[in-house]
């Protein structure tokens, strides 16, 4: 393999590259269609190539690997540094580059064709879900202009509306009736679809041995150990578990100077979906704590006295995160009694 790198700024029809040699020197610039591009890498040496972790590039990289190249997929929000002058594609192909030649930013992991087939269902539910909450807070508005106020809860929009439209004294027109059907209808469909997602979640984590093990975490279900897994993958890119919950966002962000330390809320940075899902595994674990004498449940107790209920759950779930990491990283199971003596 030669010592140069190629930046390369995707795109969905014209891509552009820069390849830098020793010192920074920009050995070539070129422009490809998308036929063309990979023409001229599969007639290269193979070489290095970076591109941003942004749509199509856990493709491309596939395919580069397939013809000899190393290739490295870069955070973007870490190449944005490198940027200098007028942004424009050539100078975005150059940040990639030399962002790569730092060697100091941490590659993101190429993902495989079922890693990607797994993240699609859980993009899928995931907009489902949003579109579940978008239509039934449009029934809730809609009939609310009609003085026909529903509780909240998403749970009380399926129970109300069939009753409302069933009651001829609530003084709705004929036409608002029907729109009102249909978009139930609606909801009703959007909620199986969510349904199906979960199945199919459901069947796809009995059958593979490392969210079994995931699930044996509390607040871990088929939904979160799926997503966990399709998000962490064999957990290698990380050295430690604080650096997978730090990934995610779920360690405080810091706004220091001197010796005067001061930690603010979490950075929320990553995968939102995923934070939301374990933040929520997390809460249904400390809302049902009890009387537990696990060291677990102890500690949540022990968190609780001192703290109050959102910060405990945000610290359970960046707690979860970690462990989840040392059963994927290293093979590891969850030992729920560990600890005691």
């Amino acid at each position: 393999m030669n010592n140069t790198v190629i930046g390369l700024d995707l795109a969905k029809a014209i891509y552009h590259s820069i390849e830098l040699g020793v010192n920074s020197k920009v050995i070539q610039r070129k422009k490809f269609k998308r036929q063309q591009l990979k023409a001229h890498m599969i007639n290269r040496p193979p070489s290095k190539i970076a591109m941003e972790a942004c749509a199509t590039a856990h493709y491309w990289a596939r395919v580069f690997s397939a013809m000899g190249h190393t290739v490295e997929l870069l955070p973007p929000q870490h190449v944005k540094a490198y940027l200098r002058k007028q942004k424009n594609d050539y100078n975005d192909a150059l940040a990639i580059a030399e962002a790569c030649q730092h060697s100091a930013i941490r590659p993101v992991p190429i993902k495989s064709v079922a890693q990607q087939d797994e993240q699609a269902l859980h993009r899928m539910r995931e907009q489902r879900v949003k579109q579940k909450t978008q239509v039934a807070n449009q029934i809730r508005g809609l009939l609310g202009e009609y003085g026909l106020i529903i509780r909240p809860g998403i749970s009380h929009v399926f129970k109300q509306v069939p009753v409302m439209l069933a009651d001829a004294e609530n003084n709705l027109t004929s036409r608002f009736r029907q729109l009102l059907h249909r978009e139930y209808q609606q909801l009703l469909a959007i909620r199986e679809d969510v349904a199906w997602c979960d199945k199919q979640l459901q069947q796809q984590s009995r059958q593979d041995p490392v969210c079994q093990r995931l699930m044996a975490i509390p607040g871990f279900g088929p939904v979160v150990s799926s997503a966990v897994k399709s998000w962490m993958g064999d957990g290698q890119q990380f050295e430690k578990g604080r650096h997978a919950s730090a990934a995610l966002g779920l360690v405080p962000r810091q706004h220091s100077s001197g010796d005067k330390i001061r930690l603010l809320g979490i950075t929320k940075c990553g995968d939102k979906y995923l934070r939301s899902l374990v933040v929520n595994g997390a809460r249904a674990v400390v809302a049902h704590v009890g009387h537990k004498t696990d060291p677990l449940s102890v500690w949540i107790q022990r968190m609780r006295e001192r703290h109050c209920f959102n910060k405990v759950v945000v610290a359970l779930a960046n707690k979860l995160i970690r462990m989840a990491w040392v059963i994927i990283a290293r093979g590891d199971t969850y030992r729920p009694n560990a600890g005691q003596a």
